[in-house]
């Protein structure tokens, strides 16, 4: 499989780190942040790869030749004009034959290509594109997606959008098949975005491909400064999903959220205090910070999925306007007794997935790679320390007054972030 590696940006906003060498060459732990890009893609077997250059574009072609000092083949297109940041594509189309990877050259990454180019040949759709959680959705697009990780809107970050969203965005890291190149496009400059990939959601054609993985442009100073000091403190690479990860797993009502009984409707979410610093701690430490909670009010045909995704999109919502994110949330729709008016006879089950029962950690944990034993879960009941321990995971409990053998327990989910981050084994 061929690579694209778009590497033409001038990089104006961060002139005053580098303003002498392409952005793409800027050093990131010593090494240009192209090559960190190159040396990955070498590793997991992607030797096949095309840069295009305009900018400063022979630094990087006599910096890296023709890839052989780095176990891969390089070929360059020269922009003599600017062609937009899909243009380059059009003009090489004859040499993209088959499904490629398109990249970004100016952002750090660290991610399981292989398990991304299955995901797009399992789904069969002409695009996929990686989306992730950001602590800054607020002023990003926004990709929103149906059920099954069909992009069903792009919304920039000028664009109307609901009051409450999934914080899911857009990585710039894609699978193309090579369809997408015979899309009648006839400007001198085409824009990737709004004439490539936006007409390929109108047409159901685009996935996305959701991973908590490393992912972040350095446009600007401020950025790159902190892709440096998670670079430097290891988090870009142990975020890589073919490496065992640790998470810390939250319960959702009176851990989260406040505790009113029955959470019906989004009106009722309301988010208790010092959470969203805790999570984005969790965030910052590189752990992996994943919602586990029942929600038998499904079963019983209280609420709807629907309504339960705009609760959850609130929860989303909020934190990201403080700078934290999940990663993940997992719910069980399940309840085993019957006799409730309205409810829904195939919810009504004795499941796996029901807390206590780890069923949902276990799901988790397989999406995500991730290391039960050096794993927490934190709630505020019997059932959620029981479901950690079920599942093998260390386990906080949000209560004073009570007792269930956990290993913490603590007056909020900040100060149980707090203590486990404090701990020197849990660095």
């Amino acid at each position: 499989m061929k690579t694209v590696i778009m590497a033409g940006g001038k990089g104006t906003r961060i002139a005053s780190i580098a303003s002498d060498i392409p952005k793409p060459m800027i050093p990131i732990g010593g090494v240009p942040v192209l090559e960190h890009e190159i040396k990955q893609l070498a590793e997991q077997g992607f030797d096949d790869i095309i840069i295009t250059v305009s900018h400063l574009g022979s630094v990087i072609m006599d910096y890296f030749d023709d890839g052989s000092r780095f176990n891969v083949k390089i070929e360059y297109f020269f922009e003599e004009v600017p062609l937009g940041n899909a243009g380059a594509l059009f003009q090489m189309k004859e040499k993209l034959t088959e499904d490629f990877l398109l990249l970004n050259a100016d952002a750090i990454f660290d991610i399981d290509f292989k398990r991304f180019v299955e995901f797009h040949k399992s789904h069969g759709k002409a695009v996929t594109i990686f989306t992730h959680p950001n602590n800054h959705p607020y002023d990003s697009g926004l990709i929103v997606t149906n059920e099954d990780g069909v992009v069903e809107q792009w919304l920039a970050k000028e664009d109307d959008r609901p009051e409450f969203y999934k914080n899911r965005v857009n990585a710039g890291l894609h699978v193309l098949s090579p369809e997408v190149l015979d899309l009648g496009i006839d400007t001198p400059t085409i824009d990737l975005d709004r004439q490539v990939l936006k007409p390929m959601v109108v047409k159901g054609e685009v996935m996305a491909y959701d991973s908590p993985e490393y992912v972040m442009d350095m446009g600007t100073p401020e950025r790159y400064h902190k892709v440096e000091k998670d670079y430097n403190d290891g988090i870009v690479e142990a975020k890589n999903l073919a490496r065992k990860q640790r998470a810390i797993f939250i319960d959702r009502d009176g851990t989260i959220n406040e505790h009113i009984g029955f959470v019906r409707s989004a009106d009722d979410i309301k988010i208790l205090p010092g959470v969203a610093e805790a999570i984005k701690k969790i965030n910052e430490s590189g752990r992996l910070a994943i919602v586990i909670t029942n929600q038998p009010v499904i079963a019983r045909g209280e609420v709807t999925e629907e309504e339960l995704w705009m609760m959850h999109n609130k929860i989303e919502t909020l934190l990201g306007e403080e700078g934290a994110y999940l990663d993940g949330i997992y719910y069980c729709p399940h309840h085993p007794d019957k006799g409730f008016v309205g409810e829904i006879p195939e919810l009504k089950i004795e499941c796996d997935c029901r807390k206590p029962k780890p069923g949902l950690i276990l799901r988790a944990a397989e999406n995500f790679n991730i290391d039960l034993n050096n794993s927490w879960m934190i709630g505020d009941s019997e059932n959620d320390v029981l479901a950690g321990k079920n599942a093998g995971c260390k386990t906080g409990l949000v209560a004073l007054d009570k007792s269930y053998g956990e290993d913490i327990k603590e007056e909020s989910l900040l100060e149980i972030i707090n203590k486990i981050l404090s701990n020197k084994e849990e660095v």
